[in-house]
This record gives C-alpha cells, structure tokens and sequence, in this order.
C-alpha cells in the first residue's frame, strides 16, 4: 500500500512540475511570449529587428486545447527552442479587454480584435510577414492562421514551414505537401 501511494505521489508531483504555469488573466504563460502593448506595428518592427517572424497567439481562460498545448507541444525542448529562437510571440485573449493596434491603425479590444480577424477557435496562430501594408488588418496580412490544438510533429512542421518561408516558394509546396512529406521523411529514418 506505501509502495502504492509512493508512486501515486511521484506521478502527481510529474504531472504538476510539467504544468504550463497560468498568469493572472487565467492564461498559459511560456518564456517565449513577449509581453508588448500590443500595437502590432511596434510589435513586428521588434521582431524584425531580432530576425524573427511576428505570431500572435489568440488563447483564452479555461483552454483544454490552449492546456493541451501548453503542456504536450510547446514543453517539449525542441518546439520551445525553436519558437524562441525563431518567432516573436504576442498572446491575446479572445475574450480580452487590453488594447491591440491593429496594422491598419483601428485601435480596439483583444476580443474585438479576435472578432474583427474571424477567429472563433483557441489557441489560434497568425503568422505575420516581415512587411505589413499600412492598409491591411493582421489576419489579411497573415501569411497562414494555425487554428487549434495539433501534436508537435505538426506543430514543428508549421513552425518550420513559416520560419524557412516555404510558402513563398516557387515549387508549389503547401503546407499540407510540405507536411506529408516530412511525415514521410520521419517514418524513412530523416530527423533533420
């Protein structure tokens, strides 16, 4: 019975360590998000100072799929590097009150926001290009939304796919060839 428990309390002390840790606003917070006031074109003009591409994470109190990842997906090692060393990560909440500036210069509410880009679900990603026009909101400018929860082969494969620019090239490469290809790659042995 001691053995029992001693393996039960070994489990739940696992469990909570691994834990993505909630903010005060009831969202996940990751080392890689940035904390900004959220005018987008400040935003992206920092992140292409740093080399990195502009996303913004839409999420929301009580997530069971924001949890999902936060705990499955961005706490492994090589998603969270990766992020960190390639994205410039804004979180909103879809039900938020904090002022965004929108690229095309409307100033309103996080949940106005999310309402005004047609994001319904969480966790939700937009993926920003470098250059954003001065008429363009962020979800027009986006150059692909992540909508939901995905296992982090998915996850890395979309991270890889915005960071090394693959949707601007010329072979006519989606993500969703991009994606079966490296699906396939990993089940021939190729972990690069």
């Amino acid at each position: 019975m001691i053995r029992s428990l001693t393996i039960c309390l070994t489990f739940l002390m696992a469990l909570t360590a691994s834990a993505a840790e909630l903010g005060d606003d009831g969202l996940h917070k990751a080392d890689w998000m940035r904390d900004t006031f959220k005018d987008l074109r400040e935003d992206l003009d920092e992140a292409n100072a740093e080399g990195k591409r502009l996303a913004i994470i839409i999420e929301q109190r009580g997530c069971i799929y924001c949890t999902k990842m936060h705990n499955e997906v961005f706490s492994l090692e090589e998603v969270s590097g990766y992020i960190h060393d390639n994205f410039f990560v804004v979180q909103m909440n879809l039900y938020g009150d904090t002022e965004v500036v929108d690229f095309d210069g409307e100033t309103l509410s996080e949940k106005d926001a999310a309402r005004k880009w047609g994001l319904l679900f969480t966790p939700s990603i937009l993926f920003l290009p470098e250059d954003v026009g001065e008429d363009q909101t962020a979800a027009q400018a986006a150059v692909t939304l992540m909508p939901g929860a995905f296992g982090p082969g998915t996850t890395m494969d979309m991270l890889t796919w915005v960071a090394e620019k693959r949707y601007a090239l010329d072979n006519g490469e989606d993500f969703q060839r991009y994606h079966a290809r490296r699906i396939q790659e990993r089940d021939n042995g190729s972990f690069d």
